[in-house]
């Protein structure tokens, strides 16, 4: 799988609303596939990526339904909320390691850096998450679930400088490409599913597999 960052002059994350600056314009990249057994609740799910010369900015955007947010701080397990993910090595080289950051619908996120799936795992302080400027149309906390159709969206821009921290990082410019991949799950609803961007060719659901992360391309 391949897709672009679009370059902005600067994309301040004011607001997550998809047709709306700075995102107006951005095209978007379909998560489109499942693991595991395709589940009956297959919610459409989209993320936009641009940059600028200081951050990478995220936005997704999904049409759901059984949506929850019960996480209460960030690292906690926002993957049992609804919740979509991006998992990213910055740089070509995915043996390098990856960065994960999960985000619930209510904005939560947890972020973590691992050298290898599950070893060596480095949890992003909450100093440093702080400078991770958010936007979300839907209260920190939804409880109890929504059962009904509702489009949420999550924004994010995420620093350069920290990434460089915990890894050796390829800094956004022309013909730059990482390896990524974007997820969508929600272990813990009354409809769980596990979508994928990139396709990851596992009998059971695990997001960790950085050998199935595509390539994204700086414009």
């Amino acid at each position: 799988m391949f897709c672009k960052a679009t370059r902005q002059v600067s994309f301040p994350i004011e607001n997550s609303v998809w047709n709306e600056f700075p995102w107006n314009g951005i095209p978007s990249e379909r998560i489109r596939n499942h693991m595991g057994k395709k589940p009956d609740h297959f919610p459409k799910a989209e993320v936009k990526i641009a940059c600028d010369n200081k951050a990478i900015g995220v936005m997704f955007r999904v049409e759901d339904r059984y949506v929850r947010a019960t996480a209460e701080g960030h690292q906690d397990n926002v993957f049992k909320d609804s919740c979509v993910e991006f998992f990213f090595t910055p740089g070509p080289d995915v043996s390098k390691g990856y960065f994960n950051l999960e985000m619930n619908c209510g904005g939560t996120m947890l972020f973590h850096f691992q050298r290898q799936p599950r070893k060596d795992r480095i949890v992003i302080p909450d100093c440093e998450c702080s400078r991770i400027t958010r936007a979300h149309s839907l209260p920190r906390i939804v409880d109890p679930e929504i059962e009904e159709p509702v489009t949420w969206t999550v924004a994010y821009s995420i620093p350069i400088a920290l990434l460089g921290r915990y890894c050796l990082v390829i800094p956004p410019a022309p013909q730059v490409v990482w390896r990524v991949n974007f997820y969508k799950c929600a272990d813990d609803t009354s409809h769980p599913h596990w979508l994928t961007w990139s396709p990851v060719d596992l009998p059971d659901p695990d997001f960790h597999h950085p050998q199935s992360f595509g390539f994204l391309q700086f414009e």
